[in-house]
């Protein structure tokens, strides 16, 4: 029995999926399309398709998290505003550049292999940050040179943090261009580039990410819309269950320390890096057992880490406990 064009099981399978990658964004405070799309990827949906239905996720479930962030007054409207200019432009060339290598017959290949690299290299990153913390933050030296670049037209941004509008253009035009063309909401590359490279304090820096990702997502959502790129059934799937699984997140973060969430957070980038890799090694040689292991890694490191998660949060309480 079908539904929308997807049968039932898959319908089940995806709200699943959601609920799980609902959980990591509440805990994170990302849309999740850093593990959506490598997932559609490796049910092998088409590059374009996984790529326009990643970001109508993530245009979704970063709606109710912005409108909570600036409830509670964590967002920077001056950083948003000079960084969905350069995101907009973007993204439109990170699309386009999808466009001419979908046309090559490449786009598969050379998106996984970007994918795998940025998962990695992120998660890499995080792990080191989370382990070494008392060693100071890699980013530390870069935040003193960024801030100690005086460009004009400089802009104050909130955290008494003062930087070149050039700086913050450029880290935009970066990520909308890798969002545009990965198809991630660019929230798992803004963030450590708010936080690390712009010096801006980490709530002021998550709640400003998520009302960047509604805005970029809307608009990578539009844009492969217009080619009808985007699986409106996997979308709306995906977003029920995300829309319970945050609840669970958002509860969890605020009982879990931060090096922890830092940690999860490296594991699941490490994991989707892994399970791309494994896909595209099996299209490559032939292999049908790797593809079953990317399907395998990719579900399973969402189910374990959404697992540890509620686990840990649920460990504190009971340690608090009277």
């Amino acid at each position: 029995m079908e539904l929308l064009g997807l049968s039932l099981v898959s319908i089940a399978v995806f709200v699943g999926f959601g609920l799980l990658v609902g959980v990591l964004f509440g805990f994170f405070g990302m849309g999740g399309s850093f593990l959506v799309t490598p997932a559609l990827l490796v049910l092998g949906y088409p590059t374009t398709v996984a790529v326009g239905s990643g970001l109508g996720f993530v245009f979704g479930t970063s709606v109710v998290g912005a409108l909570s962030h600036r409830t509670h007054g964590q967002i920077d409207y001056k950083l948003v505003a000079s960084l969905t200019v350069a995101m907009t432009a973007g993204i439109e060339v990170g699309k386009r550049a999808v466009v001419v290598l979908d046309g090559f017959g490449s786009a598969d290949l050379v998106i996984a292999v970007a994918y795998i690299g940025l998962l990695a290299l992120v998660g890499l990153f995080t792990l080191h940050d989370a382990r070494h913390e008392d060693d100071g933050y890699l980013g530390a030296d870069l935040t003193d040179r960024v801030q100690t670049l005086d460009c004009p037209p400089m802009v104050s941004v909130t955290g008494d943090v003062r930087v070149s509008v050039w700086v913050i253009l450029a880290i935009g035009g970066v990520v909308g261009t890798l969002s545009g063309f990965l198809g991630v909401g660019g929230g798992f590359l803004l963030l450590p580039a708010m936080m690390y490279g712009l010096g801006v304090p980490a709530g002021i820096a998550v709640g400003t990410d998520i009302l960047q990702i509604t805005v970029s997502g809307a608009f990578g959502t539009f844009v492969y819309a217009r080619t009808g790129a985007v699986s409106l059934p996997v979308v709306g799937s995906l977003l029920v269950g995300s829309a319970f699984g945050a609840r669970i997140g958002a509860v969890a973060s605020a009982l879990v320390h931060e090096d922890e969430i830092r940690e999860y957070f490296a594991a699941v980038l490490l994991a989707g890096s892994l399970a791309v890799t494994l896909k595209t090694l099996s299209a490559l040689l032939g292999v049908a057992a790797l593809h079953t292991a990317s399907i395998v890694l990719i579900f399973g490191a969402a189910i374990a880490v959404s697992a540890t998660v509620v686990l840990a949060a649920t460990g504190r309480v009971r340690a608090s406990a009277p």
